[in-house]
């Protein structure tokens, strides 16, 4: 994360993100090899030896490696490419501009902006890497790449350190075979790899773990502390993914930083100076509205995608116009969220939220992590008992924000309570995923009827009835299952905080 003390309160200039800008998600496992280890008969196609030549550029600090953030110009028989790789849940989001200059892109400049405010990017190091490997396949499928770098670290011409690699990337998003590779592997003499980037191995940095939870025994407000930091470095770690616009997991991580942030100064209030507290939360609803048309098209976006494939060729072709109107939606809603990010106000929030994850203001209070979790377990109690046998969809919706808030407090209760509290917190994550559904079908039922009105085909209209009478269907399955969660989580509750 960048800091604070450093960050320059100059919005970035535009971003126009280039079409030709290549997005993937790279899914990976490192292995570390001594100096004779040699690939095991895999079963697949050889890949052919590749040489390349990566140089990384950071600021002097190492703002972007802290951040576990990589940028870098790769050369490759001539070909020239900066990349630059993000954090991505488990995994990372690969993004290319394949471009001969020597400076990185402003593109990437201005996508990275909150991480290197107007500190300058440098050359850091330079890496040689020799690579071989196999295509491996399985029913004569591809199902991932396993290969062995052979890294050189150098500087003006001379070598200064190497060290050996293996790596299983997935090539079809299905990772059934990457235990059975990597098992494979172990058995030929691989081992634990630390994890680190190849870049931290050459220039010998240890991984910025993020900093660990209080002791159970800590005050309140450490813990609130720590979780306000920990959730404002998620924020950040998705600001550029967020701004790309490619991947629609780094949108929903920061929507639910964001949600997660409203929720500990909720439930920290009698802790905090309460004008201090209202006033960020006041901004966080603003950035959350913000966040939340996007989030919702590509919730829906990818739904109609899935059900596209389910129906048949011609039922298909009424759908492709919909799914178009819902892009240009997103595509529009991506314009309006960057222009925010760029504001000031969003700049200032930044500022505001790096400052309440170091001492945020507070008060003079008695109260505990377990009362106040207590005290939102209650307002979920309450609001389940009004739901009654046939509840209205607003009064699921409402009962769906309560679960939300429950178990966010039970989150920053976690470390104090334990056990109990982490039982609670994963039948809420149940319930959430159910009442999700039911507000999924909601919205989906309202943007088919919206599109419906501007058709006058009449395939389009049979297929748009068939899509809302699967929303209907959604929904009560959602309905049906609703009564024993509940219950379950009423339970898991009243042991937990009672």
């Amino acid at each position: 994360m960048a800091r604070a003390d450093k960050t320059s309160s100059k919005p970035p200039s535009p971003a126009v993100i280039d079409p030709t800008v290549q997005s993937t998600i790279e899914r990976e496992i490192k292995l570390a090899v001594g100096d004779r280890f040699h690939l095991p008969k895999l079963p697949g196609t050889p890949l052919p030896r590749r040489l390349l030549t990566s140089t990384y550029y950071d600021t002097s600090q190492y703002d972007l490696a802290h951040a576990g953030i990589t940028l870098r110009r790769r050369i490759e028989r001539g070909k020239q490419a900066w990349q630059l790789k993000l954090p991505l849940m488990k995994n990372r989001q690969e993004i290319e501009i394949v471009d001969r200059q020597s400076t990185p892109p402003i593109t990437f400049r201005d996508l990275l902006f909150l991480h290197l405010g107007e500190r300058e990017l440098i050359p850091v190091a330079t890496l040689r890497v020799w690579r071989a490997g196999i295509r491996v396949r399985m029913d004569h499928a591809p199902v991932a790449d396993v290969t062995l770098d052979q890294v050189s670290v150098m500087k003006d011409g001379a070598v200064l350190q190497r060290f050996r690699e293996v790596e299983i990337e997935q090539v079809n998003g299905q990772d059934n075979a990457v235990p059975n590779l990597e098992r494979l592997l172990r058995r030929a003499g691989a081992e634990d790899h630390d994890g680190r980037p190849k870049l931290f191995r050459a220039l010998s940095l240890i991984t910025s773990d993020p900093e660990p939870p209080p002791a159970s025994d800590a005050p309140a407000l450490a813990h609130v502390r720590w979780a306000l930091g920990r959730h404002a470095r998620w924020l950040l770690v998705h600001d550029p993914g967020a701004r790309l616009g490619r991947e629609p997991e780094s949108l929903h991580q920061m929507r639910v930083a964001t949600r997660q942030l409203r929720a500990v100064l909720r439930t920290a209030k009698p802790l905090l100076v309460p004008e201090w507290a209202d006033s960020l939360r006041d901004e966080l609803r603003w950035l959350g509205r913000l966040l939340g048309p996007a989030r919702d098209l590509d919730v829906q976006l990818a739904y109609f995608r899935e059900q596209s494939a389910t129906l048949d060729a011609r039922d298909r072709r009424p759908l492709t116009p919909f799914v178009a109107h819902l892009e240009a939606e997103r595509a529009n809603g991506q314009k309006a969220l960057l222009n925010e990010l760029k504001s000031a106000r969003y700049l200032d929030l930044v500022g505001r939220l790096k400052q309440a994850a170091q001492d945020p203001p507070a008060v003079e209070s008695t109260v505990t992590l377990y009362d106040l979790a207590k005290r939102e377990f209650e307002k979920l109690r309450q609001a389940i008992g009004q739901t009654g046998p046939t509840p209205s969809n607003a009064r699921i919706h409402k009962t769906r924000i309560k679960t939300k808030r429950a178990r966010y407090a039970a989150e920053l209760a976690e470390p104090t309570v334990g056990k109990p509290a982490t039982r609670f917190i994963n039948k809420a994550r149940a319930v959430q995923n159910v009442l999700g559904m039911h507000q999924d079908a909601l919205q989906a039922e309202a943007q088919i009827r919206t599109f419906l009105k501007q058709s006058t085909s009449v395939r389009e209209a049979f297929v748009a009835g068939l899509m809302v009478e699967r929303q209907r269907q959604r929904r009560e399955r959602a309905r049906e299952k609703m009564p024993r969660l509940l219950r379950g989580l009423v339970k898991r509750g009243e042991k937990a905080w009672e």
